[in-house]
């Protein structure tokens, strides 16, 4: 993490240059979204914020450091959205089908920043060929749902499932959000309520207890 994005170097900063850094960071989200990762460069996101290169140069370090701006910025609001409508939720049962709702709801109400999210995923590569912020956000997002299912099956409402098998079904149950973000970048105006019913009746007959309703 750079100096300008820790938390506390930013309690220091004022509220204009909080600001313009909340402007920037806009901006490049939509470029990122519109044009891709690749033709993103600082000179047209200025264009797009009407300002000049300099003044990005001023409040982040590099580009690198304003794309880490961007990827803390969703999970922030990503955790925020998600967090306290599972936490409201008193089964595990509920919490999974919040889980699946809450996650496509906030895709839908945020598409530009989870495409820009998509884009620099899946394209920034570190110096030794790695993908940038892959792993972060692997775990990020799989850990909530395997502590859903552990729960579930040691409260007898969900089926047995191994350590192994429960990060099977998790990754199964992510794959199907981030399909949904694929299909949505295809298909601006798919029917995001249908495919959300389908995706929970889905996983709750597959992670169901034999004999339980």
């Amino acid at each position: 993490m750079s100096k300008k994005n820790d938390p506390s170097n930013q309690k220091k900063m004022s509220f204009i240059e909080k600001a313009r850094r909340a402007q920037i960071v806009e901006c490049a989200i939509e470029t990122i979204a519109e044009v891709g990762f690749t033709q993103a460069s600082l000179g047209e996101i200025a264009k797009r914020a009407k300002i000049s290169k300099g003044v990005i140069s001023y409040h982040f370090e590099n580009k690198e450091e304003l794309l880490e701006q961007i990827t803390i910025e969703y999970y922030i609001a990503w955790q925020s959205y998600i967090a306290p409508r599972i936490e409201a939720q008193k089964s595990p049962k509920e919490m999974l089908r919040v889980y699946i709702e809450s996650n496509l709801a906030f895709v839908a109400e945020n598409r530009k920043h989870v495409f820009a999210v998509i884009e620099l995923v899946s394209k920034t590569i570190t110096a030794n060929g790695k993908l940038q912020f892959a792993a972060e956000h692997d775990e990020a997002v799989l850990v909530p749902i395997e502590n859903i299912l552990t729960q579930g099956m040691q409260e007898g409402i969900f089926r047995e499932f191994t350590k192994s098998s429960a990060r099977v079904m998790a990754l199964t149950i992510r794959n199907a959000i981030d399909g949904f973000t694929m299909e949505l970048m295809r298909k601006p105006h798919l029917d995001v309520q249908e495919y959300t019913r389908e995706l929970v009746t889905i996983f709750d007959i597959s992670t169901r207890k034999q004999g339980v309703t």
